[in-house]
Order: structure tokens, then C-alpha cells, then sequence
């Protein structure tokens, strides 16, 4: 059974910074690509950061030079560093594993975790 789940999520003033977590069990990490997602209220969740077992990261325009995604696999947590924050990051944001095989995609998401930004 997969098993994401996130922590650091919190209240932060306009050009704080908090670090997310996101521990996942199970056997997926390895073979994944993971990522961090956000939805905030009234909109669609959308990419924030996305990194795969190897090759480049991808970030939302939005968040570039903010945000930084990284991942440690001996210990299957994956982070995002969220530098300068602002109140349109304003959103709950979820881990997830993604897992391809030659016929389908597999999503696995965490249960989402609030990130607040207000003075």
C-alpha cells in the first residue's frame, strides 16, 4: 500500500519561507517522478514543482527562483523549499508520485497539507 504523507505546512508572513515534506512508504519512491501540487480555493490544482528519478526538475512560471524541489531516496522524502512567499501561494499543497508503465499512469497523492500567506 502506498502511503504519501506531507508536513511543514503552516502561516507565514509576505516573504517568509517554509520547507515542505513529503515521506512516502511503500515501493514507488524509487520509480516515481515525484511532485507537489496546490489548490486554492475557487481554482483547479496545478503543478508546482516536479522531480523525476533523473534529468531535469520543472517548476510552475510562477514559482521560479522561489520554490526549490528536491528529493533524498534513501529516505523517500521529497521537499520544497518555498523562498519569498506571497499571498497567492495561498493554497493546500499535496504530494505526488507519479508511476508510468507502458500502458497506463498511476497518480498517488498525500492528503494535502495548508500553506497560509498573510500579514
Amino acid at each position: 500500500q502506498v502511503q504519501l504523507v506531507e508536513s511543514g505546512g503552516g502561516l507565514v508572513q509576505p516573504g517568509g519561507s517554509l520547507r515542505l515534506s513529503c515521506v512516502a512508504s511503500g515501493s514507488i519512491f524509487s520509480r516515481s517522478t515525484m511532485g507537489w501540487y496546490r489548490q486554492a480555493p475557487g481554482k483547479q490544482r496545478e503543478l508546482v514543482a516536479a522531480i523525476p528519478r533523473t534529468g531535469t526538475t520543472t517548476y510552475a512560471d510562477s514559482v521560479k527562483g522561489r520554490f526549490t524541489i528536491s528529493r533524498d531516496n534513501a529516505k523517500t522524502t521529497v521537499y520544497l523549499q518555498m523562498n519569498d512567499l506571497q499571498p497567492e501561494d495561498t493554497a493546500v499543497y499535496y504530494c505526488n508520485a507519479k508511476t508510468w508503465t507502458i500502458v497506463s499512469v498511476t497518480d498517488y497523492w498525500g492528503q494535502g497539507t495548508q500553506v497560509t500567506v498573510s500579514s
